[in-house]
């Protein structure tokens, strides 16, 4: 049911659509005035009859304000006649006040099926935000949803830009709405379209999507950072103006003619999100302080280069060169940090006007190029930042009824990093950052990665597991039948990253027979079991946990690959707590915390503490607290979902919460290996607890002339039953072991 909000007096020029129509066209050009102007009118009518009704209009603001509003968004997008009048209808159809038929018959077809593309794209957030479990349940209708707006989009990618302009429409409407609708706004906003937005190249929405969510989703994170940024404000204006002074006379002496220098915008979210991954102070933040130049030519780019490098000293591994390699939305830049005036950190951005354009309105700028000398490199560029849609879309047709897969699939395609590869013959190959060789090779064909068996990157042998890096050459090396390896599914051996590969390798499993199955699942359960020195587990009881109905489905799952060794047994014993055999027999450790514990209350001194058993914070992830009653502070990761809806219900209860000095509590274990006597055993296992960070308190090791084999029993200080079963794993992959496993005397 629509509700409509009646007219306020401050809302009159809102609503004056021709005034706003005369400050649009001396803005921007608009190509269909008439259109737009019938569009305007017809909001305005379906506006007075919801008002005429007597309800309230969701967000405070009625179809035509938020219509003008959008149209506004992607008048600076330079957006097309058809998307214009399309975003000042698209609420009118929303709320039920217009029709798609009254649209087709009174606009034409081409502009209703723009709105009803928009429309579909509401099953995003019905089907991908992680909150709505229900939803998340119903496969088929989910996959159906999904499906129809990704062909939308690669059918017509304004869809996506309309959509765009009406969640950042909705998102900045929201600042008088109550904390509940604010964060489930900001949820859909931060998860979906901000990530969409960067994908598909609009810069210009994506920092404004960021920061407006991060305000509402960690309010006090924003406000700290916000507040930081504003207390050095004037200082901080000051010394750009004079680094943009003096840079900018340096380039005109150097030859370099028709740059523009100027201060770039702050990002609050760019910002916390770079102290937080690399774990520095707000001032040690470089780019707090940035310019960014604008030059005509790309060969301007790399001499403005050298000429900032020449006036002040160039920060160690903090320059990119997303010009030779692009990120995967097409963004072309230069990117340096330097010591400046005053021994201060700077950021500079070095683009040609042209990749500055490309960089602010993305697949925006197709339109402005369909005619002269650069529309083909424009064209391109538009097919390159649409080509991950219509992979999604191949993937779906061949992995079938596998909704969860493919919802993985298109949100981590939309925020992950890209590495660039080659084939043999010389063609791009873009994946995932972490890639490795079956990645690349399940990308090539699902049997070339079924048959896959060893790899070449720029002609030499690596491991399966290798960690593919751009501009690499690879070659797989198949065999002429068989399948893959259940190892390729083990999380600690990293040997896949992408969830289109590891659904193909589920899929190959679950082809096999079910005895199969059942028979290699127990062989796998066993050999865990006998690894951790645990004796018992009831499948029967276990099943119901993983949402199975008996003990051999357990076994089948996994030996089809669809459950972990390491889930059950964990599962396993979260359900065993009373049997001795089962839980973790052992003595703590000395602690690495302080006395103040884990867990630091800002303000309150030490309180009782408990971890939320529904996000799990581990040492290292953002944390907030939630005062409970009379069990003290539950601690939540500060982007748990029923954190933020327990601040929206009771904010006063939410206190700020940081990890101590701890890092984790450790346990002693002992470990028992043997392996075939050679020179370098004992340096190659010191060196994988090394990597894994284990700490060795003791080790005893004996060679045994008769079989030419060694032992060693180890004393590891390990923080958790997963990480003992990462840590096994890793030794057991060494050359020559036989054998390791956890020693219970």
């Amino acid at each position: 049911m629509v509700t409509v909000r009646r007219q306020q007096p401050d809302e009159v020029e809102a609503r004056d659509w021709r005034a706003w129509l005369e400050q649009l066209t001396a803005r921007v050009p608009v190509r269909d005035r008439d259109t737009l102007e019938r569009a305007c009118a017809r909001a305005e009518q379906c506006e007075r009859a919801g008002e005429a009704a007597g309800g309230h209009w969701p967000y405070g603001k009625g179809c035509l304000a938020i219509g003008l509003e959008m149209a506004d968004v992607l008048a600076d997008l330079g957006a097309d006649a058809e998307a214009l009048p399309a975003a000042v209808l698209y609420r009118a159809v929303r709320e039920g006040q217009l029709s798609l038929l009254e649209v087709e018959k009174e606009f034409g077809a081409p502009l209703a099926t723009l709105i009803e593309g928009v429309l579909r794209m509401a099953a995003i957030s019905t089907s991908l935000n992680p909150t709505r479990k229900a939803v998340l349940g119903q496969q088929d209708g989910q996959l159906d949803n999904i499906r129809k707006m990704l062909l939308a989009m690669v059918d017509d990618v304004r869809v996506a830009l309309v959509k765009l302009a009406e969640r950042t429409v909705i998102i900045r409407a929201v600042k008088e709405s109550d904390p509940e609708r604010q964060q489930k706004v900001a949820r859909e906003v931060f998860d979906i379209y901000a990530p969409l937005a960067h994908r598909l190249g609009v810069g210009q929405l994506k920092w404004e999507l960021e920061d407006l969510s991060f305000r509402y989703l960690q309010p006090g994170a924003y406000k700290k950072v916000a507040r930081l940024l504003d207390e050095k404000r004037l200082d901080r204006e000051h010394y750009i103006d004079e680094v943009i002074s003096s840079l900018r006379g340096h380039l005109e002496r150097n030859g370099i003619k028709g740059a523009q220098v100027y201060g770039r915008a702050k990002h609050i979210y760019s910002i916390w999100r770079k102290m937080q991954k690399k774990h520095l102070d707000f001032g040690e933040v470089y780019d707090v302080r940035a310019v960014r130049v604008l030059v005509r030519e790309m060969r301007d780019c790399y001499a403005a280069l050298g000429i900032v490098h020449s006036l002040w000293k160039h920060v160690p591994k903090e320059f990119d060169d997303y010009i030779a390699s692009p990120k995967e939305n097409g963004y072309q830049s230069l990117h340096t940090a330097v010591v400046g005036p005053g021994r201060k950190m700077l950021e500079v951005q070095i683009r040609t006007f042209d990749m500055h354009e490309e960089a602010e309105l993305g697949v925006c700028a197709h339109w402005r190029y369909k005619e002269g000398s650069k529309a083909g490199r424009r064209t391109q560029s538009y097919e390159q930042r649409i080509a991950w849609l219509r992979q999604v879309l191949e993937w779906h047709e061949e992995l079938g009824d596998n909704a969860t897969t493919m919802i993985d699939e298109l949100k981590h395609g939309l925020v992950s990093d890209r590495v660039y590869v080659f084939t043999p013959d010389g063609h791009v190959v873009d994946l995932e950052a972490g890639a490795t060789p079956v990645d690349f090779a399940y990308h090539i064909h699902t049997e070339v990665g079924h048959r896959c068996r060893g790899a070449k990157v720029n002609g030499q042998i690596v491991p399966l597991n290798y960690n593919l890096q751009t501009g690499e050459q690879v070659e797989i090396l198949t065999a002429k039948e068989g399948g893959p390896s259940r190892d390729w599914l083990t999380p600690s051996l990293n040997y896949v990253a992408t969830s289109s590969a590891r659904a193909r390798i589920q899929q190959w499993f679950k082809r096999q027979d079910r005895e199969v199955h059942i028979a290699q699942g127990r062989a796998i359960l066993e050999r865990e079991m006998s690894r951790l020195a645990l004796d018992r587990i009831d499948l029967d009881l276990l099943a119901p946990q993983l949402n199975l109905k008996a003990g051999n489905d357990v076994l089948a799952a996994l030996g089809a690959g669809d459950l972990r060794p390491g889930h059950v047994v964990n599962q396993a014993q979260a359900l065993m707590p009373e049997d001795p055999q089962q839980q973790l027999e052992f003595v703590p450790a000395r602690s690495k915390a302080s006395e103040s514990g884990d867990v630091t209350i800002q303000g309150v001194g030490n309180l009782l503490t408990h971890m939320a058993a529904c996000c799990k914070p581990v040492p290292g992830d953002p944390v907030m607290g939630f005062i409970t009653q009379g069990r003290g502070v539950t601690v939540h990761r500060a982007d748990c979902h029923n954190l933020l809806a327990m601040q929206g219900e009771d904010p006063n209860r939410v206190i700020e919460v940081s990890w101590g000095e701890a890092d984790r509590i450790l346990y002693p274990v002992d470990i028992f290996l043997r392996a075939w006597d050679r020179q370098g055993l004992l340096r190659d296992v010191i060196a994988v607890l090394a990597n894994e960070k284990v700490n060795v308190t003791a080790v005893h090791t004996q060679s045994h002339t008769e079989d030419n084999t060694a032992t060693m029993l180890l004393t590891l200080e390990i923080a958790s039953l997963g990480g003992l079963g990462k840590v096994l794993a890793k030794m057991d992959q060494l050359k020559g072991v036989l054998e390791v496993r956890r020693y219970k005397k």
